[in-house]
């Protein structure tokens, strides 16, 4: 496909960064930002103009509890945002709090912060983390230790079984995940 090899003049440009930090043993916090960037002046649909810069940017933060990855807290920041009525939205992540980061978490979050409930790019950040809460939760728990915690094997067999072709029921992986739970347990 020739298109995409143009260079052409850049429009626009959407960064989302989440990193994990440690937090005190028993819980991670996974930081998120979302940057969205215009390369030129735009006008929008409401006839408003709007010069070349940042557009968005946002931070949302995560307290993971990692024994039962519970969202214990959650906080957000609206660095920039196009239009001053936008704050109105800051607390719109709070029913998170609570929420378990495990399948159907995307379609939950829709429902309780989608739409005219919250803001679009706020929840485009919420669930572009929630997969990397979970890396994140991987990294932290090989870095603790190198012992076989069959609750940690057990959590992420739960949380990645069926995620994609490689965690697939019956696949290498979950075969030898299972295999190494059962050697374990006798």
């Amino acid at each position: 496909m020739q298109f995409w090899k143009s260079k052409k003049e850049k429009i626009h440009r959407r960064n989302i960064e989440v990193t994990t930090y440690e937090y005190d043993g028993q819980r991670i916090i996974v930081e998120g930002f979302l940057l969205d960037e215009r390369f030129h002046e735009s006008r929008i649909v409401t006839g408003e103009k709007f010069p070349p810069g940042v557009i968005h940017h946002m931070a949302i933060r995560l307290l993971i509890n990692c024994s039962n990855f519970v969202i214990e807290d959650i906080d957000a920041d609206l660095i920039s945002v196009p239009r001053d009525f936008c704050r109105e939205v800051l607390e719109c992540l709070a029913p998170i709090k609570g929420m378990v980061l495990t399948k159907g978490f995307t379609a939950k979050a829709k429902k309780l912060v989608g739409g005219s409930k919250g803001c679009t790019h706020l929840l485009e950040l919420l669930l572009a983390m929630a997969p990397a809460a979970v890396q994140g939760y991987g990294s932290y728990q090989e870095k603790k230790s190198e012992v076989f915690d069959p609750a940690h094997e057990k959590m992420a067999l739960q949380f990645f079984i069926n995620t994609c072709h490689a965690w697939r029921e019956g696949g290498p992986i979950v075969e030898k995940l299972k295999k190494r739970l059962n050697m374990k347990q006798l």
